[in-house]
């Protein structure tokens, strides 16, 4: 794998498209480890790269999802033993929209949510929604800090910026299932309001 690593590398902003692309497809890595890389050897380029990553991401998006819808059975079961299979699909049938938007933040491979979401048949244009808010957060924090720091963001794009974007995908995420709770709150009470009125 470091090999193949190398090989993007190699390419420049054209093996970070590439990337960016095959992660949300089928590609074990994310390119977030390649964005920082070239990023660091060139910072005057990170918010270019950082733009080639993310543009590459959404164009991936929709094959990793048209492979999760013809095929998701059949990969996930060979990216996933079955009882996490199991557990991952019962989460995504609750909160699909909440887990999509935390997983565009985290360092985890993007195809899982991709082939997860065609293999739930769950709606591919707030897959898209979800992607092109949450992987453009990412790309542009990373290629920002590069932008402005140089080579010593390096230093800043550790585990503990991994742990800040995953705090902000759950914070967002809360404010999703807390909205959603509410309408749903409100569309109940005023369903009981109706009942009452007819039967009253």
């Amino acid at each position: 794998m470091d090999a193949v690593m190398e090989f993007l590398r190699s390419f420049g902003a054209v093996g970070l498209f590439f990337h960016a692309m095959i992660d949300a497809i089928i590609f074990p890595i994310p390119a977030f480890f390649l964005q920082v890389s070239l990023s660091a050897l060139h910072p005057d380029d990170a918010l270019w790269l950082a733009t080639i990553g993310y543009v590459g991401c959404l164009i991936g998006t929709p094959i990793g999802y048209l492979i999760g819808k013809v095929a998701g059975n059949f990969v996930l079961n060979r990216l996933m033993k079955k009882k996490r299979l199991d557990s991952a699909t019962e989460l995504f049938n609750k909160h699909g929209d909440a887990a999509i938007l935390i997983g565009s933040f985290t360092p985890i491979p993007f195809k899982l949510f991709t082939i997860m979401s065609g293999f739930m048949k769950y709606p591919l244009w707030k897959l898209m929604a979800y992607a092109a808010i949450g992987r453009a957060v990412k790309f542009y924090v990373v290629g920002s800090l590069f932008y402005i720091y140089g080579r010593a963001a390096e230093n800043m794009v550790g585990a503990q910026l991994t742990y800040i974007m995953l705090g902000i995908g759950v914070a967002l995420a809360a404010v999703w299932l807390l909205l959603h709770w509410l309408r749903k709150r409100k569309a109940s009470n005023q369903a009981a309001v109706q009942s009452k009125d007819q039967n009253g």
